[in-house]
């Protein structure tokens, strides 16, 4: 009953990140669910079974609150849908591991600029109502599809930042969007385990915990998201994909200390609340001079 209550609670707090953040779910509950002994392949369609529930609680929230661009949307669910198939069917003779530093990388450098944009460039007044076209999205989703499948989570460390960098739409609207196409992803993941691995290999306790508390979190995410101001939405993305990326790349190979490890965090905490700062000053005087 103990280890069902902790689902749920990191179900909740899962949810919570990923819907207000546009990721975070996938790779906090996959994280656990390998920490409690679960099989990659195992882990990884739990998490996907459980997020047909949530995704669709989230996409609901995030459209009666106005946090979504339709367009971007349709565009994002077909490609995605079918990299998380391919990626669910092949997940087990995948060199994971060996792909997954390269992503993090990138992302990682992605997290900096996105940081940086919301920080010290001045931001858009209006953004392009017809969203991203389908040459920069249909890519953008069967990447993201293929490694969230395969990675248990990386729908949205994949396609949030790369849409948040090109600065064409409200991060707002970017966020309820990436949340609200990953239903279809999540769904078809889902299918190819199944094909692949049965249902024998679902535990399907763990995913009705964990389900359950991501559904309680759902609507609150999405209001955050409405209510928060573009420029703090876009920085404290950006702190999460590179906390995300900037684990698994420094735990490859066990090539770096623990003392290195935490010094690092510590500095990248620092300047995550440097940017903060000078974000919320920023913007406080530019709202004073308008006045």
């Amino acid at each position: 009953m103990r280890k069902l209550l902790i689902l749920a609670f990191i179900g909740l707090a899962a949810q919570l990140i990923d819907g207000s953040l546009g990721m975070g779910f996938g790779i906090t509950s996959t994280s656990l669910l390998l920490l409690l002994g679960s099989a990659p392949a195992a882990a990884s369609a739990s998490v996907h079974l459980a997020e047909v529930v949530t995704n669709a609680a989230s996409g609901i929230s995030h459209i009666r609150f106005g946090n979504v661009n339709k367009q971007t949307v349709f565009r994002l669910i077909l490609p995605g849908s079918i990299g998380a198939f391919a990626g669910a069917c092949f997940l087990s003779s995948l060199p994971g591991d060996v792909i997954k530093p390269y992503i993090s990388g990138f992302l990682l450098l992605l997290g900096f600029y996105v940081i940086f944009r919301f920080a010290f460039i001045k931001q858009k007044k209006h953004y392009a109502k017809k969203g991203f076209s389908k040459k920069q999205l249909i890519p953008l989703g069967l990447v993201a599809g293929f490694m969230d499948a395969t990675g248990g989570g990386g729908w949205g460390p994949v396609t949030t930042p790369v849409l948040l960098a090109k600065n064409d739409d409200e991060p707002r609207k970017i966020v309820g969007s990436v949340d609200t196409s990953e239903f279809a992803v999540s769904l078809s993941a889902t299918l190819g385990f199944l094909v692949s691995l049965g249902w024998k290999e679902v535990s399907w306790t763990w995913v009705l915990a964990i389900m359950a508390g991501g559904m309680l979190a759902a609507p609150i995410a999405a209001w955050l998201v409405k209510k928060m101001p573009a420029h703090i939405l876009g920085i404290l993305v950006g702190g999460i994909i590179i906390l995300t990326n900037l684990r698994t790349l420094l735990n490859t190979g066990g090539l770096f200390t623990e003392a290195f490890i935490y010094l690092t965090y510590a500095v990248i905490f620092v300047l995550w609340g440097t940017a903060l700062f000078v974000s919320a000053r920023k913007n406080k005087n530019s709202s004073r001079s308008i006045i």
